[in-house]
């Protein structure tokens, strides 16, 4: 204090020598006081330190928000759980406070136009830490983002099924008509020797132009905005032309596989829809694919399937290929068409029926397959097959077993409903009622 004392006297002679003439004659009898006399003042030792403004603020809400591995097994963290960290700096702007002042540079800008902008007090605003407390307490509750059920994925807002749009343009050429979607959006770890484990997102995307152009890509990066981007970019780099039959479902049947996933897919009429995983949903999706079905067998891992499905688009045989490979006529029969043969394609030299084979696979699932056949599971009788009543009820119909089934292939194949004795007992044929006929003049 004794120093501060002295510079306050250094300050005020040499205000009084050089300028003794226009200060004013309070202020020259307070210096020749302070000469003549000097002041004692007497201080206190005090700390300006404590535990408040000693530690960061992280340190001290975890005191606050966080309890022991001892007291956690004790139950103690129920309440304390609830507690959530609040920034006491979020709303708070440096120049701006309880003051309220216009300070140029800081809070407002120097020129307003061609003015220069001064230093200026404004009046108090009452409601300030109102609004602070409020915008402090909106951080603790969050919401999640809606999403239009177009736009959300396989669950929620969660990235995979979502679109991204199209592939960024690469100079002059842009991707019109071209959409990406997420397939698999993932935490991976690498562990390495001089920087240990190192975290990256991982993100799967295919994308194509739904005409038969599609393709997928991996992208890794340290967020997962970065990922996403990679990924959607190189998968539009890796496009692949991919066969469709009359433009909306596979050429034909066939089977894939990749590591441990195997999958059988069948081509469907149009209108069927897709019945199948929903990461292959997606692909068909984005590539034009609108009708097929497909089961997975062995592992699901979605980086597998992905890979498989593509590999079975790529191996696709077109109509005309089957028939040239064969050395027969490719023949379409579908309860769509009322099962009316329809040939698709033929060979430009066609083999006879002395030419084929026994030993040869004509099958034509089984072709597709690739000799393999689908594992298809029995269905379970219905539970009342097990009861007595059940047994009863078809010994007093045994004797009309089958009877409308039976009744139809003959009047398809006879054009009536006889047996081998018909021609033998004439008599014994069906009664028909028939049908009356009035005459015109009667209807009048």
């Amino acid at each position: 204090m004794a120093k501060q004392l002295l510079e306050v006297t250094k300050i005020f002679q040499k205000l009084v020598i050089n300028s003794r003439k226009n200060v004013a004659t309070p202020l020259i009898k307070l210096h020749d006081a302070i000469c003549e006399k000097p002041a004692i003042i007497t201080a206190n030792a005090t700390r300006n330190t404590n535990y408040f403004n000693k530690l960061p603020a992280k340190d001290l809400w975890k005191s606050v928000t966080s309890v022991s591995n001892a007291g956690r097994k004790r139950g103690r963290a129920k309440a304390i759980s609830k507690r959530k960290i609040k920034d006491l700096n979020k709303g708070q702007i440096i120049g701006s406070g309880k003051a309220n002042i216009l300070w140029p540079g800081l809070n407002t800008p120097i020129l307003r136009g061609k003015e220069l902008v001064e230093q200026q007090q404004l009046p108090e605003n009452p409601e300030r830490e109102k609004m602070l407390a409020e915008l402090r307490d909106k951080m603790g509750s969050f919401r999640r983002t809606k999403l239009s059920p177009i736009e959300r994925g396989w669950s929620g807002v969660k990235m995979p099924g979502r679109s991204l749009g199209p592939p960024d343009p690469v100079g002059d050429d842009t991707f019109e008509g071209f959409d990406s979607r997420v397939l698999e959006l993932k935490l991976v770890f690498n562990m390495k020797g001089n920087f240990g484990r190192v975290r990256r997102m991982l993100a799967l995307v295919v994308s194509g132009n739904g005409n038969g152009l599609g393709g997928f890509a991996i992208g890794k990066a340290m967020d997962p905005r970065t990922a996403l981007r990679k990924a959607k970019n190189r998968s539009a780099q890796k496009l692949m032309h991919i066969k469709l039959f009359r433009n909306h479902t596979v050429c034909h049947h066939f089977f894939t596989q990749f590591g441990a996933t195997k999958i059988y897919v069948w081509q469907r009429p149009q209108g069927h829809g897709l019945v199948c995983h929903r990461a292959i949903k997606t692909i068909c999706e984005v590539i034009g694919i609108k009708d097929l079905s497909a089961k997975v067998e062995g592992s699901t891992n979605i980086n597998h399937i992905v890979k498989a499905f593509f590999l079975g688009l790529i191996r696709q045989k077109a109509p005309q290929e089957i028939a040239e490979e064969k050395k027969l006529h490719l023949v379409e029969i579908c309860p769509e068409n009322n099962y009316f043969p329809t040939v698709i394609a033929s060979p430009t030299e066609c083999r006879k029926s002395s030419e084929v084979d026994n030993t040869e696979i004509l099958d034509y699932e089984q072709y597709c397959f690739n000799g393999k056949v689908v594992l298809k599971k029995k269905k379970p009788p219905p539970f009342y097959t097990k009861l007595p009543g059940y047994q009863k009820h078809l010994n007093s119909k045994e004797r009309v077993r089958n009877l409308d089934s039976l009744k139809k292939s003959l009047i398809a194949e006879y054009g009536e409903i006889r047996t081998f004795l018909t021609e033998k007992y004439p008599e014994c044929k069906p009664f028909k009622r028939e049908k009356k006929v009035e005459s015109e003049a009667e209807a009048e």
